[in-house]
């Protein structure tokens, strides 16, 4: 029996689903179906997906007049790598601040690229072509200049008009200083231009002349020592007492003694009539510079020194309402010493000389200095550990505090005031670790000091360290540095004194100045704060004289 036939209707239907068209769009309808649903259950679906599905969809639809072709396979894209930021400085893999670096090794091959980048190999030849210049040499001055200072008098810095135009000559005779630590007991005669000191005050400085050399004798600044040492043992030399300050004692002979305790001790003294006898000092091997009390600030840190002493300077400590001691006491640390030497000190002393104890004694008491000890020739005040001694006093007391608006640390050609210099109501300053700890511990000081890094001061000072550390391992290898027994170091710009630092932890026999330029960051009270040695300057005026043997510049 044959099976009935479709009606017309069916058949025609059953005709168009046949047809290539029809199967054409019936698949663009799944597809597109697919991509809704796909949608809206995977929202997150890559946006690049979708773009495919909608090539695809788009090229089959309108190529209506071409065989049917398989749909291509759709791939998940992958996202795009993370973007790596360039950082510079020292931070680490999350952007935090660090110490852990290396400096690296410097690679030949950038010469090249910088040869490339500057003109080429023809520039370059063309540049190591020998050259004929010719300049005007400065011309030696004479003789009577050996002991000229520019823009200094006997006691005040000032600049003149008129400049040298010649170079200062060295002292006729002059040898290369003698090695340290024998140039601590004996430097050569003609190495210092006047030697009147010698003959006028020889036996009180202990030196001789021998041959051709000055000899130094140990024992009165050694005695001298032992006293203040019994007198106050909380003064621990070497521990709690690290940096002090001399006054007036040009040769060094107090510096030479304490440096066996591994305390530095910068002499100050002026040029008087014994000529620049900071250059016994200096010649020694022994910190020195040439400074008097006038009418402006010494360029130290306040809070500078663990210890100041001034022994037979003849100093007027109560001249001009005690302005030259409130100077002393706005460099002496809180809780820390000075101690004063000389006649007016011993019970037994003339009424002259009594009258300038007691005027002594009543302005000591009234900074609030306490009298620790009195012995012989000695008296030894401490000075407080905070204000409290200040804001205790009557009302009207003199001399008045200083004003809060007053930058103790401003000391570039400041003005003195007779004004008490307030403590930091934080302690900062007085809360120094002892030696040798102090001179890596971050000081609390640091966070006071007017600069930028808010938050990484104490990652950027021990990142100089160890940075200086690494070079100054290459310096003594490419300068033998050891054979070559420098001892006199100047860092121009020193930052937190970084140099000087990796200087000790390599126990190299040097001591550095290390100079704060003012148009930087102040960092004064940091470097002594740890331990070190500093001064302000400007560079446009002199430096006071200094033999440097090794001169550290860095941009």
């Amino acid at each position: 029996m044959k099976p009935s036939s479709p009606t017309p209707a069916v058949g025609t239907a059953l005709h168009l689903v046949k047809t290539p068209n029809f199967v054409k769009f019936a698949a663009v309808a799944l597809l597109s179906l697919s991509v809704a649903l796909l949608f809206y259950h995977h929202p997150s679906f890559p946006s690049a997906a979708f773009s495919a599905f909608t090539f695809a969809t788009t090229s089959i639809a309108s190529n209506s007049s071409s065989p049917s072709s398989a749909i291509p396979k759709v791939k998940k894209l992958p996202p795009p790598p993370p973007s790596v930021a360039q950082r510079t400085g020292i931070v680490d893999e999350n952007g935090a601040m660090t110490e852990d670096f290396d400096v690296g090794e410097f690679d030949p091959s950038l010469m090249e690229e910088l040869r490339d980048l500057g003109g080429g190999a023809e520039e370059t030849e063309k540049r190591n072509e020998p050259k004929i210049v010719k300049y005007d040499k400065f011309k030696p001055c004479d003789q009577s200049k050996i002991d000229y200072i520019p823009c200094l008098d006997s006691f005040e810095r000032h600049c003149p008009d008129s400049t040298l135009d010649c170079i200062i000559p060295m002292p006729n005779g002059y040898q290369k200083s003698i090695p340290w630590p024998r140039s601590r007991d004996e430097l050569w005669l003609h190495n210092v231009p006047d030697t009147r000191l010698v003959q006028d005050q020889g036996s009180q400085y202990s030196m001789s002349v021998k041959d051709d050399k000055i000899s130094f004798q140990d024992g009165g600044s050694d005695q001298y020592l032992n006293l203040v040492s019994q007198m106050v043992p909380e003064i621990d030399f070497g521990h709690q007492t690290r940096i002090t300050l001399d006054i007036g004692s040009g040769i060094g002979s107090f510096a030479a003694s304490l440096f066996k305790y591994n305390v530095v001790t910068l002499s100050i003294g002026t040029k008087d009539v014994h000529k620049n006898q900071i250059q016994f000092a200096l010649e020694r091997g022994l910190p020195a510079m040439v400074a008097g009390f006038g009418a402006r600030r010494l360029p130290y840190a306040s809070q500078a020194f663990d210890l100041i002493r001034c022994s037979g300077s003849g100093i007027d400590w109560t001249v001009d309402n005690g302005v030259l001691l409130l100077e002393v006491n706005r460099l002496l640390r809180a809780g820390r010493y000075f101690v004063w030497g000389g006649p007016q000190v011993d019970s037994n002393h003339e009424l002259s000389l009594e009258d300038q104890w007691k005027e002594m004694g009543d302005l000591a008491a009234r900074i609030c200095w306490q009298l620790v000890k009195k012995e012989g020739n000695v008296g030894i005040w401490r000075k407080p550990l905070n204000n409290s001694c200040y804001l205790g006093r009557e009302i009207g007391a003199q001399p008045p505090l200083c004003s809060s608006s007053e930058d103790p640390d401003n000391v570039w050609y400041v003005n003195m005031t007779a004004c008490i210099t307030p403590l930091p109501k934080d302690g900062n300053g007085g809360n120094v670790s002892v030696w040798p700890a102090r001179l890596h511990s971050p000081p609390d000081r640091l966070q006071s000091i007017k600069m930028d890094a808010m938050i990484s001061r104490k990652e950027l000072m021990k990142a100089e360290s160890r940075y200086w550390n690494e070079i100054i391992g290459s310096y003594v290898r490419a300068f033998h540095w050891k054979e070559q027994n420098f001892r006199n170091v100047l860092d121009m710009r020193a930052g937190f004194g970084g140099f000087a630092a990796a200087l000790n932890d390599l126990e190299l026999t040097s001591w550095v100045m290390n100079v704060v330029p003012v148009n930087g960051f102040n960092t004064l009270p940091v470097i002594y704060d740890r331990g070190l040695l500093g001064v302000m300057h400007d560079w446009y005026a002199h430096f006071p004289p200094l033999v440097f043997i090794q001169i550290q510049v860095r941009n």
